[in-house]
């Protein structure tokens, strides 16, 4: 089986989530013995190919355009689907984020096939792939496979798996091979205005690697400062579930959990936690986490934790004597 894993750019930088998906494609591989190819598209993306030749791969595909410079739904899908029917994969892994959820779904049908998207893992059954996605915002997780013939499209969240388990090149580097793609600007129907960013100070958490998250059990937006100089200290970002966002007391880029941002830091600093376990659905591959928390009933005790994750956690006692 051939795998390809698209990889995905911020104005000519590195989105993580890419090499989330290429450690995901990397572990297919080894369970199916099949070989992963890496995608990078854009303008001028000699250097960025190179980087990525340093990963395990069988090699590198470099699609380069002037349309491509800034995404657009149309073009990447004109461009995505010449390099498929030339490089005939069996399987397309894309991160899954806002781009993609763009345009993927519109590159499946241009081909007549289905997509699954938004997986948070896969089972090997018999060499047959299982995906796992969840559903009701995470209250319950479902199987998924492919019904007809390859290729297949499937995208996974962000934080479903290790970027940092990426293996490199056993030999240094793997090969990088450009692909032709021919796009037009009369096959382009938008056009891409400034990206959109809701403050100066609005924060990606996606990216963080130390978030401290409190909950309801802060009690007041007084006492909110004190989470703050704690992330300030650490390094970290302040982070809150929905009641505390919809209260206020911080903004919504701040949320996480099932309504707000997926997560996936190797520091994972739960201050003051809400009794509920939305957020810790969406709390994805952390290292560590740590609970400042002392109730019994709290999801993020380390007895209800293990039923969840399967990463370490420290329960530290509650601040002030505050308790779930």
């Amino acid at each position: 089986m051939k795998i390809l894993a698209v990889t995905e750019l911020r104005q000519g930088k590195w989105n993580n989530a890419s090499f989330e998906t290429l450690a995901a494609a990397q572990q297919i591989a080894k369970d199916t013995s099949s070989a992963v190819s890496a995608l990078v598209m854009g303008k001028g993306v000699a250097a960025l190919a190179d980087e990525l030749a340093a990963k395990n791969v069988a090699e590198v595909l470099s699609a380069q355009h002037d349309l491509l410079e800034a995404y657009t739904p149309d073009g990447y899908c004109v461009a995505l689907k010449q390099v498929i029917e030339s490089a005939k994969p069996d399987l397309v892994l894309f991160p899954h984020t806002y781009q993609v959820r763009d345009f993927a779904p519109k590159l499946a049908a241009m081909l007549g096939k289905g997509m699954i998207g938004d997986c948070i893992g896969y089972r090997n059954e018999g060499g047959k792939l299982i995906f796992v996605r969840q559903m009701f915002q995470g209250k319950t997780a479902a199987d998924v496979t492919f019904a007809g013939a390859a290729p297949w499209f499937g995208s996974f969240q962000s934080g479903a798996f290790r970027a940092d388990l990426l293996a490199a090149h056993p030999s240094g580097k793997a090969p990088v091979n450009a692909m032709t793609v021919a796009v037009s600007a009369q096959q382009i129907r938008t056009k891409p205005l400034d990206l959109f960013k809701e403050a100066k100070s609005a924060v990606d958490l996606t990216q963080a690697s130390l978030i401290v998250a409190i909950g309801r059990g802060i009690k007041a937006p007084e006492n909110i400062p004190q989470a703050v100089a704690l992330a300030k200290a650490l390094g970290g970002e302040i982070a809150a579930s929905r009641p505390i966002c919809d209260e206020g007391w911080l903004p919504m880029e701040r949320q996480i959990g099932s309504s707000g941002q997926t997560v996936a830091p190797k520091l994972y600093l739960a201050s003051w936690p809400s009794t509920k376990t939305q957020t810790l659905r969406f709390l994805k591959s952390p290292i560590t986490v740590l609970s400042a928390t002392s109730s019994k009933s709290c999801p993020s005790s380390p007895k209800l934790w293990k039923k969840q994750k399967p990463h370490s956690l420290t329960c530290s006692p509650p601040m002030n004597g505050r308790d779930c």
